[in-house]
């Protein structure tokens, strides 16, 4: 689904932390959707488990470590236009090694996977992982227990970035946590 460099093509979007509605980064969601950059279509689950964990700063990473997870995870899926992907891109940090966008499948939230399902109400999107250079170090970080869903009681850890230390860039902050006890 993803596209020209003019806007007018989308790519399905699944977030699962800060961008989620009612959560730190979800303006930038809002500004989208005002800018006709996004759509919001709903909440959906993964169809397969994976580790959702909070790393530095309470910042949550899912971990492209499938058979590792505990829970589908759930978060909400958008269509977002290669403007709008540009801006999410430069918030998770593409290029500096701090997510990547990959491929996922996810499901209608109301499709938990336990009522036999149908399997073809999966989507092909895409969600942004943990980069694969830090995302194992990271699961054993966490004890390799996750979460499925980033809610409140995730949030409260969460510390916005103009209140993070600057003396440190993110990968950093990544690298110490995930060699700390």
């Amino acid at each position: 689904m993803a596209g020209g460099t003019d806007g007018s093509d989308r790519t399905l979007i699944f977030t699962y932390g800060t961008l989620k509605r009612g959560f730190a980064n979800h303006s930038l969601m809002q500004a989208l959707i005002a800018s006709n950059d996004a759509v919001f279509l709903g909440q959906h689950r993964t169809d397969v488990k994976l580790p959702l964990v909070r790393g530095p700063h309470g910042v949550p990473f899912l971990l492209k470590l499938p058979g590792s997870g505990q829970h589908l995870i759930l978060g909400e899926l958008y269509s977002v236009s290669t403007r709008g992907l540009r801006h999410l891109d430069e918030l998770e940090g593409i290029t500096l090694g701090h997510y990547e966008r990959l491929p996922i499948r996810v499901i209608p939230a109301e499709d938990d996977g336990t009522r036999g399902g149908d399997a073809t109400a999966a989507v092909e999107a895409e969600a942004y992982y943990a980069h694969r250079s830090f995302a194992e170090e990271m699961w054993k970080r966490s004890g390799g227990v996750g979460f499925g869903e980033y809610a409140e009681d995730a949030a409260k850890e969460y510390v916005k970035r103009e209140a993070r230390p600057k003396d440190r860039s993110f990968l950093d902050e990544i690298r110490l946590f995930c060699s700390s006890n």
